[in-house]
């Protein structure tokens, strides 16, 4: 089966649990206070869990020159997204410049990465996340309070993905020995990545009528930026890596090609913004996306051959 086949398929099942939290939340048998503590958990415990059980792995000088490369890769992806949302944003549409420049790398990159190239390559996509995570922090703060001084370096330095990424690149750098129990308990926590982060954005999407999704021009732009113009981008800059690093490579366009992070909706609430309008943006992306991904996947096999 073709990668863009995989990927297709992968983002159908995420979707089918997306209808699982959707229903939930018609039903009733879910509010939006479970919906935030079940984010919570999401974010202090199955991501980091994720990310420290993908780096407890062989140390090889591959695998080091790998990681380097996929941090280099996520930084240059990254600034590609910013500089295209400020472009086209600025400071005018706080909302759409944030959700364009932040993919959900995390809740939707981590399990596909894992379906797609394999579990091995979540050790590469933690990298991005955690880098997305620290931008998030610092320059997407800025972005959404107008303001520099909003920025705590108490908070990026206390963040679960940030401490986990450290954690992790010492049990990789050291090989300290893990006790398999605890590994075991570490991959059984990020296997539930995906479940519990479609799940929630299921909850998002049930919180407003379906047509209500299309009457914002804004939102437009920022999935066409978000899912086409910047992995496009992304992918001709990963053309420039060696040709052996083909699962950094991959790693990395998934995880620039994902849709606007959900994050969006949770600064936008902090900041007294249109959460309404943020979690339009999150739900139009994501629902395009299983259009989108497989199609950029399909064409970086083909420009990569």
């Amino acid at each position: 089966m073709s990668l863009a086949l995989i990927l297709l398929k992968q983002i159908t099942v995420m979707f089918l649990l997306m209808a699982v939290g959707y229903g939930l939340f018609k039903a009733k048998k879910i509010t939006l206070q479970g919906n935030r503590e079940l984010g919570t958990f999401l974010i202090y415990i199955i991501l980091p869990a994720a990310v420290i059980k993908s780096y407890i792995t062989e140390f090889t000088q591959e695998k080091l020159a790998g990681l380097f490369l996929s941090f280099i890769a996520a930084i240059g992806s990254l600034i590609v997204a910013i500089l295209l949302s400020r472009l086209v944003f600025g400071s005018r549409h706080k909302i759409e410049h944030f959700g364009t420049a932040f993919s959900n790398a995390g809740f939707m990159g981590i399990p596909l990465v894992k379906a797609v190239v394999g579990d091995q390559a979540v050790f590469y996509i933690a990298a991005f996340v955690a880098l997305l995570n620290i931008l998030q922090w610092t320059y997407g703060v800025a972005v959404m309070s107008g303001s520099r001084e909003s920025v705590s370096l108490k908070k990026l330095a206390t963040n679960p993905v940030v401490i986990a990424l450290c954690i992790g690149l010492f049990l990789f750098a050291t090989q300290l020995k893990v006790p398999g129990l605890l590994t075991d308990t570490l991959g059984l926590l990020g296997n539930m990545t995906a479940p519990v982060a479609m799940i929630t954005l299921g909850v998002y999407l049930a919180q407003m009528r379906f047509g209500e999704l299309f009457h914002e021009k804004w939102s437009y732009a920022s999935t066409i930026l978000r899912l086409v113009i910047i992995p496009l981008v992304t992918l001709a800059l990963l053309t420039l890596l060696p040709a052996q690093y083909g699962e950094v490579r991959l790693t990395v366009l998934i995880a620039a090609a994902a849709p606007v992070g959900s994050n969006v909706a949770i600064f936008s609430q902090l900041n007294g913004l249109d959460y309404t309008r943020a979690v339009k943006s999150i739900c139009l992306s994501t629902m395009l996306s299983i259009i989108t991904m497989p199609m950029l996947v399909g064409l970086a096999v083909l420009v990569w051959k």
